[in-house]
C-alpha cells in the first residue's frame, strides 16, 4: 500500500512540475546578459581592488626603501599613492635628500609617476 502512495505522490510531483522544465529550457538569453553584466560589474570591483592592493604596496615599497636608504630621511618623509602616481611630503634637511627620496621612489615598480610638491627642504 506504501509503495502505491509513494508512486502516485511521484507521479502527481512529476505531473506540477512539467511547466517549470519548460521555463528552465526555454531560452535564457535574457539571464545570460543580466548574468553578464553582473560579471562585468565583479570585475570592475576586482579591478578596483587591485588598484587599490597595487597602491598599498608600491607605498610600503618606497617607504621601506626611504627607510633603507642612508641619503634619505624616511622616517621624515610620508609617503601617499593614488593610481600608481606617488605623493611624498614632509621636511628633509637638504635639497640633495630630496632628489635622492624623488629618485629611489622612481625606482619602484608600478610608479607611474612621483609628485613632491609637499616635500620640503630646512635650508
Amino acid at each position: 500500500m506504501k509503495t502505491i502512495q509513494t508512486l502516485t505522490a511521484a507521479a502527481i510531483a512529476a505531473a506540477l512540475a512539467l511547466p517549470f522544465a519548460g521555463a528552465a529550457l526555454a531560452d535564457t538569453t535574457p539571464a545570460i546578459d543580466k548574468a553578464d553584466s553582473v560579471m562585468l560589474a565583479a570585475n570592475d570591483t576586482m579591478g578596483d581592488a587591485g588598484d587599490a592592493a597595487s597602491d598599498t604596496w608600491i607605498t610600503t615599497k618606497v617607504k621601506s626603501s626611504l627607510l633603507a636608504e642612508d641619503a634619505t630621511p624616511g622616517m621624515d618623509i610620508e609617503v601617499e599613492t593614488k593610481d600608481g602616481v606617488v605623493s611624498l611630503s614632509g621636511t628633509v634637511a637638504t635639497e640633495a635628500e630630496k632628489e635622492a627620496a624623488i629618485a629611489k621612489a622612481k625606482e619602484i615598480e608600478g610608479v607611474r609617476n612621483v609628485s613632491a610638491d609637499g616635500l620640503k627642504t630646512a635650508e
